[in-house]
């Protein structure tokens, strides 16, 4: 096999880590440490994604694999072992390089990193760790590192990522254990809970430690995420998010991140011949949003599915609404907190706002829709100093009424 060059590594490497989603760095922090004479990188927050960091600025990544081959053979990933795809393999010092290079460039403002399987999980994690290790204690870079984790390296690996990783990450794969099995079965669902409940303890060991004292080391201060395909194996949306609030309360999760499974050439029968739509996946996410900063209960918003499946026409916060008209309309100038973020058009930001100003005037719906995300959404759900729905509320044409039209893109 002809040997690579570093460019047509980084072609192959960089495309390969496009499936993993899990990438974001919202939730780090700014490493206290003092940086060594010459440090690099900063975070007060081919192959670059972007994300956000803690105070809303966009940031971007160098996002690769260390190497595309695997030893396991997982049937919806597409670098698994059976699969014919054009291979390659970063050395750990020949990532760093990278790294530097792209953030010289001001390309980058960090690196996640993640890899196939190779030899074995313990050899795999080892070489990731030595990446992270090189930037930190070697080049003094104070940028934002994001490593995936192997679920059945040593506890001792994970220890040293978390020491010099900003975010750690497991994936959970699939959202049901039976579907694990079916597609991936060298992975057990069981290694991977255990992993993230002993990355989960790690986690706030660390947090008990920085409480006793600021000196403490920090451990992964950005926490850990994870990753779940959808669509690879029929499930619904409900088993999706069922599974997804018992991470976040099981494992304190930062984010659950959520890829459409996406076919690959020579795939298994087994697997679907299609991708799901987009907009599914763009559906979850508002459905994860509701549950983690909105205040639904997830039993609330997988009440508002149709047979387990969130409506692709209607956002989840519309479709509970709609389905619990008898709690409204909401009076923008009295309600609560609570009240105001089930309101169709209005986000966190958003009623914050209203709380403000009606501490000093009343408000009027012109008012109330300057803030809104969607005025349309709105106007039947609130009543206001000036506005009241009457009963459009009850139509039964309401749903058709306040969805947003479908949009022909342009193809120039």
């Amino acid at each position: 096999m002809a040997r690579l060059d570093i460019t047509e590594k980084l072609a192959v490497l960089a495309d390969a880590a496009k499936y993993d989603a899990s990438c974001a760095s919202s939730g780090a922090k700014p490493r206290r440490e003092p940086a060594k004479a010459g440090g690099i990188g900063s975070i007060t927050g081919q192959g670059i994604c972007h994300s956000y960091a803690p105070d809303g600025r966009c940031i971007s990544l160098l996002k690769l694999l260390l190497t595309n081959h695997c030893i396991y053979d997982c049937l919806y990933c597409v670098n698994r072992v059976s699969s014919d795809v054009r291979r390659a393999r970063f050395t750990p010092e020949e990532v760093v390089q990278l790294t530097l290079d792209f953030y010289r460039r001001n390309y980058i403002e960090g690196l996640f990193l993640s890899s196939g399987i190779i030899r074995s999980p313990d050899y795999t994690m080892e070489q990731l760790v030595r990446v992270a290790q090189l930037l930190r204690e070697e080049h003094g870079f104070r940028g934002y590192i994001h490593l995936k984790t192997i679920p059945d390296a040593d506890p001792n690996l994970i220890e040293q990522a978390g020491r010099f990783a900003d975010r750690l990450s497991i994936n959970v794969e699939l959202p049901k254990a039976t579907s694990l099995e079916k597609l991936a079965p060298q992975k057990q669902a069981s290694t991977i809970r255990k992993a993230m409940g002993g990355l989960r303890l790690r986690l706030d060991e660390a947090e008990d430690e920085r409480k006793r004292s600021r000196r403490a080391p920090a451990f992964a201060p950005a926490g850990q995420s994870t990753q779940m395909i959808v669509g690879a194996d029929g499930e619904k949306d409900s088993d999706i998010l069922e599974s997804s609030a018992t991470l976040y309360s099981g494992y304190k999760l930062k984010r659950v991140y959520y890829s459409a499974y996406s076919p690959i050439p020579g795939s298994s029968q087994s697997l679907p011949a299609r991708k799901p739509p987009l907009m599914r996946e763009h559906r979850l996410y508002q459905a994860d949003w509701l549950y983690r900063y909105y205040g639904f209960a997830m039993d609330e918003v997988v009440g508002a599915t149709d047979g387990g499946m969130l409506d692709l026409d209607l956002d989840p916060k519309l479709a509970w609404a709609l389905r619990n008209r008898g709690r409204f309309p909401i009076d923008v100038n009295s309600a609560s907190r609570e009240d105001l973020l089930r309101v169709p058009g209005l986000g966190v930001k958003s009623v914050d706002r209203i709380i403000d100003i009606r501490r000093l005037t009343a408000m009027r719906l012109d008012d109330v829709a300057k803030l809104a995300r969607s005025a349309k959404a709105l106007r039947p759900f609130v009543t206001a100093l000036d506005w009241t729905p009457g009963a459009s509320l009850d139509g039964a044409h309401l749903a058709r009424a306040v969805k947003r039209p479908a949009e022909q893109l342009s193809l120039f």
